[in-house]
């Protein structure tokens, strides 16, 4: 059996042959129970939770384990550490312990990239990117490697850091401009696709402030009662998800205005699997607006690892 650990990781993968291997692997037949999330000791208030998500294909048996400790950044430990099992399919032999954190990362940011190859405007040139945390970086390779943007601008809570990420992608993308930003109006109204990747609990922006045609990508919450948009922006765009039973069940984007009563789950047009299925561009005109929550899923961690186990 393989062991592959974070370095091997970022050796074997790229953002044009991810893609395309999740697109194949959405497209293709494959079983994704829910996955579950428990909650290691629900009378504490630190949320410590560990985590198990399976999936299988016809080649490979996948099964991602997580454990998050929110409070472990004091103690000098990363909050959250991931695994993924590789088994074969035919004979249920073990394969492979790949490293999940770091293809968590990559496999995020590739999904989100397959939904915008699909639904942001073909001439999109403006990308703006909520947050600069860990993803952020990844976030805007993968946006890079499916639409031709010559502007970036990056808003994030900590100016330390939006001006970190700022520095390193101007090394790797000397072409493209990256700008600071704050949200206001004639920000968020210039912009042609907007990445959320945040920690916030509250809309990140007001969806008054879109123009038509944008491509809205969220990724940040995971909270049912929390969301980083607000509701007139879902309610102006046509809404696309990576797997209706993990959004249903943990966005608050989603779940907070169907509370209100203004959005229902049948306005979900399509979820990634349907997406990848007819794998062509699925906006029906440029003005629309469009949006796709991802929450992630067992079977973008199966392709990803298995990727990077036939590299090694």
């Amino acid at each position: 059996m393989k062991i592959i650990d974070r370095e091997q990781v970022q050796k074997a993968l790229s953002f044009p042959i991810l893609i395309a291997a999740l697109q194949r692997g959405f497209a293709s037949e494959h079983a994704m129970p829910k996955r579950s999330v428990f909650e290691l000791d629900p009378r504490a208030d630190n949320h410590d939770a560990f985590a198990v998500l399976p999936a299988w294909n016809d080649s490979v048996i996948g099964v991602k384990a997580f454990t998050y400790f929110p409070d472990n950044e004091a103690q000098g430990k990363a909050s959250l550490y991931s695994k993924i099992m590789l088994f074969d399919r035919e004979h249920g032999v073990p394969l492979a312990l790949v490293d999940g954190t770091q293809v968590t990362l990559w496999r995020t940011a590739a999904v989100s990239a397959l939904a915008a190859s699909y639904l942001a405007r073909e001439d999109a040139k403006h990308l703006i990117m909520f947050g600069a945390g860990k993803l952020a970086p990844y976030m805007v390779r993968a946006h890079l490697a499916v639409r031709d943007y010559d502007k970036v601008t990056l808003i994030a809570r900590n100016p330390d850091k939006a001006a970190s990420l700022q520095a390193s992608l101007v090394t790797m993308f000397p072409e493209v401009r990256f700008e600071l930003g704050q949200s206001r109006a004639e920000v968020i109204g210039a912009a042609d696709v907007i990445c959320t990747a945040t920690g916030s609990h509250k809309p990140l922006f007001d969806g008054r402030w879109l123009k038509a045609g944008t491509h809205i990508d969220l990724i940040g919450n995971h909270h049912k009662n929390a969301r980083e948009i607000d509701t007139a922006t879902l309610l102006a765009s046509r809404v696309f998800v990576d797997s209706k039973a993990n959004v249903l069940n943990e966005a608050g984007e989603l779940l907070i205005p169907m509370e209100q009563g203004v959005f229902k789950a049948e306005q979900i047009e399509a979820e990634l699997a349907d997406m990848a299925r007819e794998n062509r561009y699925l906006r029906s005109h440029n003005s629309e607006i469009t949006l796709f929550k991802s929450v992630g899923t067992a079977l973008s961690d199966l392709v990803a690892a298995k990727l990077v186990m036939d590299h090694h």
